[in-house]
């Protein structure tokens, strides 16, 4: 089986098998609640993070802060 790599965050990773989003969050020690991810720079939303992750991908994982 080809491992999947991805660019999280701008660190590369290799998983050996296929994932979702969320479970990529898991993995990766990341909250899955207060923050949104982006995919080769555009917004992935929330109701496809069941959806496998694709090879190549560059993910943004971005936490919401409050201030102001």
């Amino acid at each position: 089986m080809i491992p999947i790599g991805v660019t999280v965050n701008g660190q590369d990773h290799e998983f050996p098998d296929e994932l979702t989003v969320r479970e990529l969050l898991a993995r990766l020690g990341l909250p899955c609640r207060g923050v949104a991810v982006a995919v080769d720079g555009a917004v992935f939303p929330k109701s496809r993070w069941d959806s496998p992750v694709g090879r190549g991908w560059e993910i943004e994982v971005l936490t919401a802060v409050q201030g102001g």
